[in-house]
C-alpha cells in the first residue's frame, strides 16, 4: 500500500465497477462483523492502512474504499454531481449493496464522516455509523459553527505547494512528525475537480441538512474527537442534538489530531472496537 510496512497478512485489492467509475480498496482478512472505512478529503485508503494490517483487520472484515477522484478510484461521469455529499453517499451505499455488507458498522473520517452521514438513509445494512474529524453541517446561520478553520486548499482545484503544506499542518496534531509518506502525494494524487466541485456545490447550498440526520438517525451514533484537532470544534459536536449518541457523549482520544486513526491507532481501534463489538 505505501513503503510504510507492517507485519500483518497481506490485503486483497478490491477494485468495484459502480455504475461508469471504477472504484479501488483493500479488505483485510477478517472475517467478523463488516466495517466499511471512508476517508477524508484528498486521502485515501491507504490511511487506514493500521487498522487494516493491524489486530482490527484480523478480527474484523475490514474493507476500506477509495471515493471517486481519490486514490486509484477513477472520477465520476458527472463531476458535479459525483463530486457532492449526494454523489458520495450514492458511492459508498452502491459500495455495500455490490458487497453485500450486511450487519455493517459504517465509518467515515473527515469529509468522509459527511459522506457516511449523508448516506444514512440509503444503509439499511448498518448496524452502526462511526464519524470523526466531521462537524455535520446545517443550513441554519451556524450551519458551519462547527469547524474551527478550512485552509485555501481544502476546496482548491490547483493549490500552491504552501497551501498544500498549510492543510498537511492541520490535519495533524500540532508538531506531529513524521506524517505517513503517503499523505502529501495522495492530496496530489486527487482530481483537483474534487475539491472544487465540493466547495462550489457548498456555496450554492447544494447539501443536506446533516444535523437534521444526526436528530433523526434510528441506529447508533459513536462520534469520535482527537483531544489536538485543528479543524473541528469539540464544544459543537457535544451541543449536537444525537438521541442515539453512542456512550451519550463524544468520545475524545487524547494526544491525536485529525487523523486520530493513524496518529493514535490503538486507542483508536480500541473505540472502534468496542463500538462495533456493542451495536
Amino acid at each position: 500500500m505505501s513503503e510504510e510496512t507492517f507485519p500483518g497478512p497481506a490485503l486483497r485489492p478490491l477494485q468495484l465497477q459502480i455504475g461508469g467509475q471504477s472504484i479501488a480498496g483493500f479488505e483485510s482478512p477478517g472475517s467478523g462483523r463488516p466495517i466499511l472505512l471512508v476517508h477524508g478529503n484528498s486521502s485515501s485508503s491507504r490511511i487506514w492502512q493500521k487498522q487494516l494490517q493491524g489486530p482490527l483487520g484480523a478480527k474484523y472484515r475490514l474493507i476500506a474504499i477509495d471515493l471517486p477522484g481519490h486514490g486509484a478510484s477513477s472520477p465520476p461521469p458527472d463531476p458535479e454531481q459525483g463530486y457532492s455529499g449526494a454523489g458520495y453517499a450514492a458511492c459508498i451505499a452502491a459500495v455495500a449493496r455490490e458487497l453485500g455488507l450486511k450487519d455493517a458498522v459504517v465509518v467515515g473520517w473527515s469529509l468522509g464522516g459527511h459522506a457516511v452521514l449523508n448516506a444514512a438513509a440509503s444503509l439499511p445494512m448498518a448496524a452502526g455509523l462511526m464519524i470523526f474529524g466531521t462537524p455535520p453541517i446545517s443550513k441554519t446561520p451556524d450551519g458551519f459553527s462547527g469547524f474551527k478553520g478550512l485552509t485555501a486548499a481544502t476546496f482548491a482545484p490547483d493549490p500552491s505547494e504552501e497551501q498544500i503544506e498549510e492543510w498537511m499542518q492541520s490535519a495533524f496534531a500540532p508538531g506531529y512528525s513524521p506524517r505517513p509518506s503517503f499523505a502529501d502525494p495522495d492530496f496530489r494524487r486527487t482530481d483537483g475537480n474534487a475539491r472544487g466541485c465540493l466547495g462550489a456545490s457548498v456555496q450554492a447550498g447544494r447539501f443536506a441538512d446533516e444535523v437534521e440526520i444526526v436528530r433523526n438517525l434510528k441506529i447508533p451514533l459513536a462520534i469520535v474527537q482527537g483531544g489536538e484537532e485543528q479543524i473541528v470544534d469539540l464544544g459543537y459536536l457535544q451541543r449536537l442534538p444525537a438521541p442515539t449518541l453512542w456512550r451519550g457523549q463524544v468520545q475524545v482520544i487524547e494526544g491525536a489530531g485529525h487523523a486520530t486513526q493513524w496518529e493514535r491507532a490503538e486507542a483508536f481501534d480500541r473505540t472502534l472496537d468496542a463500538f462495533a463489538s456493542s451495536v
